[in-house]
């Protein structure tokens, strides 16, 4: 049964993903304030799709900041908190791998979103442009989304957190939006089935960057999340 439901969750993500990745070309016509809400549906559609066929569920504690913008730092443990959290603090754009553009479709919607994508072959060159291209965002009152600990890591993990997010907060002088979730109970990484299951995300008070290097801000980042990562 969860095969038959998974197969079913993804015919509608492809469909859905085609018809937005089409729809991504004649909407970069149109500025970025108009572009977001449009594409970001997509997102929010394949969350409520998820639920619909996987029986996936959320639930969130705490609350979005008044003040725009922050960067958004979360635990990486499935494709599910690269969808969610896209939507849920628009507008926001994502911190993410260069190769991920050129997906027909997929890669589309990235672009037209404003998306910062890197060389991870580079990487001298990858933190120049995180930086230069994060502030750009931040002072267009964009938020922006880091994973800092780069590649997803299963339920219970924790890897290396990179200070590539503390290090835009820093120099834009914004604070950093904590993120932790449980997104891998549910649809762990690399994995075809799903599992039914409520996803926990929680948000936490937002951490001034004032007065901290991004080693610390990093740090106490990295603290929260391991402590409160349901």
């Amino acid at each position: 049964m969860h095969a038959i439901r998974a197969c079913l969750f993804y015919l509608g993500y492809a469909l859905s993903g085609i018809f937005f990745g089409i729809l991504a070309l004649p909407l970069w016509l149109l500025p970025y304030r108009f572009r977001y809400p449009i594409l970001g549906r997509w997102n929010q559609f394949t969350i409520f799709w998820l639920r619909l066929c996987c029986g996936i569920k959320v639930e969130i504690k705490g609350a979005m900041p008044k003040n725009l913008p922050f960067v958004v730092m979360a635990n990486h443990q499935s494709p599910w908190e690269t969808i969610f959290l896209q939507y849920y603090f628009e507008p926001i754009c994502t911190i993410l791998k260069r190769e991920l553009l050129r997906i027909p479709f997929f890669g589309w919607g990235l672009m037209s979103l404003d998306s910062i994508a890197i060389d991870r072959s580079n990487p001298r060159e990858a933190i120049k442009m995180v930086r230069e291209q994060g502030l750009n965002r931040l002072n267009r009152g964009i938020n922006v989304l880091v994973f800092p600990e780069g590649t997803r890591k299963n339920y219970g993990e924790s890897g290396k957190y990179a200070r590539s997010g503390a290090d835009i907060a820093i120099a834009a002088g914004v604070p950093v939006l904590p993120i932790a979730h449980n997104a891998g109970l549910a649809w762990p990484a690399k994995t075809f089935l799903k599992r039914p299951a409520t996803v926990t995300v929680v948000i936490g008070e937002p951490i001034s960057s004032e007065g901290l290097n991004s080693r610390e801000l990093t740090q106490q980042v990295k603290q929260w999340v391991e402590s409160n990562t349901p």
